[in-house]
């Protein structure tokens, strides 16, 4: 894993399972992991209503991104810091270069409300992927990544663990 200063600005590129580029954006790393970093960025596209939340401009995401494990999670916040959710990507372990992190979307997410509820998304989308452009190692690494997320908010741990308190 590269040695990134902390505030150390990179790229994060978001690929389709069949590896084509779908999002490019920047941001911070503010911590590390012992197999991963979290990265500060902030939403600067258009107000996004996804029916269950909204990702407006300025909102702050911190993200968590693993080298060894089968998603992402994004915890959300608003720019005067009240908390909205968590938004969780299955995804490849992610791959993390010196000015970059690159990580395969596998289109199944969770999201999950401030009362720790989560909402699976995208199964369908997951289930038709995987007749076409999934490979079986991507299909059964986004099923297992889908039951430990599941597992760790079940648990209240790490990024998680401020529910354990409500």
């Amino acid at each position: 894993m590269p040695q990134y200063k902390l505030r150390h600005q990179v790229t994060v590129i978001k690929l389709s399972p069949q590896g084509e580029e779908k999002v490019r954006y920047t941001g911070y790393i503010v911590e590390y992991l012992s197999h991963g970093v979290v990265l500060q960025a902030s939403w600067t596209l258009p107000m996004r209503d996804l029916g269950y939340t909204r990702f407006e401009p300025q909102d702050q995401f911190r993200e968590y991104y693993y080298t060894n494990r089968w998603f992402n999670i994004f915890a959300i916040s608003t720019v005067i810091g009240t908390h909205k959710g968590w938004y969780c990507n299955v995804a490849e372990p992610a791959q993390l270069g010196r000015d970059y992190i690159r990580q395969v979307d596998l289109l199944l997410d969770v999201w999950v409300n401030p009362a720790g509820e989560p909402l699976v998304l995208d199964e369908d989308e997951f289930a038709n992927a995987a007749v076409t452009a999934v490979t079986e190692r991507q299909h059964i690494g986004a099923r297992q990544g889908l039951q430990m997320l599941l597992q760790m908010l079940e648990a209240r741990q790490e990024v998680f663990s401020s529910l354990a308190h409500q």
